[in-house]
């Protein structure tokens, strides 16, 4: 086993323990700090997938931005609303839970058959691309690349998500702004 495998597998097992632990946990605080490491641990991943531009905006964005907001989240409600969080009855599965239970059911089959049924070594839209030269060389400056093509051919879902951003960033200090109200 090389040393790029067994950092793949030390990565790998971080992201999926604290993201189990994310989500099974009652403690918030913890909570909140375990997705701290399990982004950590994805912008690990992507450096060892040489996309390093995705991995520094994976810790830019995602560790210095969103979470940093849910800290503040956190902080800025009320101890009582933090309270009833932790004393609600928390059951594995339940009849509430069961949308939820079989949507991700049904993602898990999607994912498998995938798994099972597409030869990613041959992939059309890959094959289109080496074909016509479409093709980023691994010496090419990606970054250029990355900024040429949010501003020409993705600008306008690149203007949608920031838009959308923004749209979630005034909800939330709107939410915010009412429990500090009552």
């Amino acid at each position: 086993m090389s040393l790029v495998q067994a950092l793949f597998y030390l990565m790998s097992f971080i992201a999926l323990a604290s993201a189990v632990f994310v989500a099974a946990t009652k403690n918030l605080v913890r909570s909140v700090f375990m997705f701290f490491i399990t982004l950590f641990a994805l912008a690990g991943l992507y450096v060892l997938a040489l996309a390093d531009f995705v991995a520094i905006t994976q810790i830019v964005i995602y560790v210095g931005g969103i979470l940093v907001l849910i800290l503040f989240a956190f902080m800025l409600s009320g101890k009582e609303t933090l309270n009833v969080i932790a004393q609600q009855r928390r059951q594995f599965i339940s009849l509430s839970k069961l949308p939820a239970i079989l949507l991700a059911v049904l993602f898990l089959i999607v994912l498998i058959n995938m798994i099972f049924k597409v030869d990613a070594d041959h992939l059309g839209w890959i094959s289109q691309s080496i074909q016509t030269k479409n093709v980023i060389e691994p010496e090419a400056a990606t970054t250029e690349n990355i900024g040429v093509n949010l501003m020409t051919g993705y600008l306008l879902p690149f203007e949608a998500v920031s838009i959308l951003l923004m749209v979630a960033l005034v909800g939330a200090a709107h939410l915010s702004r009412k429990e500090a109200q009552q």
